[in-house]
């Protein structure tokens, strides 16, 4: 008997078995229960074996967000300075429909290009740091990368999950779900947050319909990097005890009802949370590196965000010390929008530059110089490229239709070169590819097959690369 308000929860069909069938069905049970507790405490991110032998163990992803213009930076196109300030559609043809509608003239490269390195290749005034021989000669280029998407958050989840919806498990998701990580204190997907979280959200770093323990865990490079990390018990024994008791708990809780995939992952994000109460402090801790070191990631720079991007960029190369399978950066904030220059271009890609150049070349080096290097993949790369021609009379409007990617390191052929778009930099005409095709490309140097890492979903195996996906041959070693 009861007050009437209170209503009775349906029986699952777990304890249906466990009450019915004079004991029966709970001697079943006891057995499934049994793989349910051994599934719980089994950790996702227990490293796995490659489908074959990797030639990378971890991945650095220099996310450009906005979109940097690679006619401007690293696709030197001459005809650019030749027809600057004429009517594109006399010179070009054609043209696609833009973000904004708002085509203005030509627009030449507003640096000077030349070759650099033993590779010869081109690299734009922007970079004095990553344009230095010792640097130049690892990055490899794809200038014929393209996108199905112009819009910045359907792009932003095309590059970070193969989709443009919402939903979809990132690659750093899938890379942690494929091979799990070599460090059970650290998560094994980081995102080191700069600032400025994409359009799209946190969504570009989920996992998806994965397990919520493949999720981006956001790293904030400075003061406290996650919040409450701190321990608030005053021994080690007393927070032993909370985490046991949470434990049981939720294991109590599983017995009584269906398998929760979201219920084993509190357990685990439990269990590692508290792991990390002691090994970020330990991965924040600078003292140990010299002074040369952090005046090569430009630590000591006048620039704020030289100095912001720098510590993010140190902060990579511990993780991967570290064994952390899959490390985002994201670009810091105060340099006008983003990449995303729809106008005064050379005012923000020069401040954008500021903040990367130094960095990203003080990170390559120091990777190759600690040995690094031939194990960790480098990619830097943005969600699109920008137009030749002008959005008004300073800015560029977005292009999906032929852009710049490189990667570095580990099984990447350094100085090559590869696709081509055409003689004003809008169209990829050679070699294209597309985003799948770079994230096969990734996975495939970490030594997985992207056609058979699947996940079953809504009755299909699922994959980062969809249906879609071939090797960029041309940059592998």
């Amino acid at each position: 008997m009861h007050c009437g308000k209170f209503n009775s929860q349906p029986l699952s069909r777990r304890e249906m078995l466990s009450r019915g069938a004079m004991g029966f069905g709970g001697v079943a049970l006891q057995a499934m229960m049994a793989n349910s507790a051994s599934a719980a405490i089994t950790n996702p991110l227990a490293p796995k074996s490659p489908h074959f032998a990797p030639k990378a163990k971890n991945v650095i992803f220099l996310y450009m967000d906005g979109g940097p213009s690679h006619v401007d930076t690293f696709d030197y196109k001459p005809l650019l300075k030749k027809y600057n300030g004429q009517d594109p559609r006399e010179v070009m043809g054609k043209l696609e429909p833009t973000q904004f509608d708002k085509v203005g003239k030509v627009l030449q490269a507003q640096w000077d290009f030349k070759q650099r390195g033993e590779s010869g290749n081109w690299v734009s005034d922007l970079f004095p740091h990553i344009a230095k021989t010792e640097v130049i000669d690892e990055l490899a280029f794809v200038k014929s990368m393209t996108s199905k998407f112009s819009e910045h958050t359907f792009a932003n989840y095309f590059l970070h999950t193969g989709s443009p919806f919402q939903g979809r498990p990132s690659m750093g998701a899938w890379t942690g779900y494929g091979l799990g990580s070599e460090n059970e204190n650290l998560p094994g997907f980081v995102v080191l947050n700069g600032g400025l979280i994409p359009p799209g959200g946190l969504d570009c770093f989920g996992s998806g319909f994965l397990p919520a323990s493949y999720q981006g865990s956001v790293f904030i490079p400075q003061a406290q990097p996650i919040a409450n990390i701190q321990r608030r018990e005053k021994s080690e024994e007393n927070q032993l005890r909370k985490l046991n008791l949470l434990r049981e708990l939720d294991g109590g809780a599983m017995r009584e009802s269906e398998p929760d995939p979201q219920i084993e992952a509190a357990i685990q994000n439990y269990e590692t949370a508290f792991r990390m109460q002691t090994a970020v402090p330990d991965l924040m801790d600078l003292r140990g590196e010299t002074d040369a070191t952090k005046e090569l990631y430009g630590l000591n720079a006048d620039y704020k965000n030289t100095k912001t991007f720098g510590l993010q960029c140190l902060l990579a190369r511990r993780l991967v010390e570290r064994g952390v399978r899959f490390i985002e950066l994201t670009c810091p904030g105060g340099n006008g929008d983003r990449w995303d220059q729809h106008g005064k271009l050379k005012d923000g890609h020069g401040k954008n530059c500021q903040t990367v150049d130094q960095p990203i070349a003080g990170l390559i080096t120091d990777l190759k110089r600690q040995g690094l290097l031939e194990s960790t993949l480098v990619v830097w790369a943005g969600e699109f490229g920008r137009t030749p021609f002008a959005q008004g009379g300073d800015g560029r409007d977005h292009n999906p239709f032929g852009f710049t990617v490189w990667m570095a390191g580990a099984g990447v052929k350094g100085g090559a070169c590869i696709g081509e778009t055409d003689d004003f930099g809008y169209k990829a005409v050679r070699d294209r590819y597309e985003i799948h095709d770079l994230h096969a490309t990734m996975l495939h140097l970490l030594g997985v097959e992207h056609t058979k890492s699947t996940f079953r979903f809504s009755g299909r195996d699922m994959r980062l690369t969809d249906v879609h996906g071939h090797l960029i041959e041309g940059i592998l070693a």
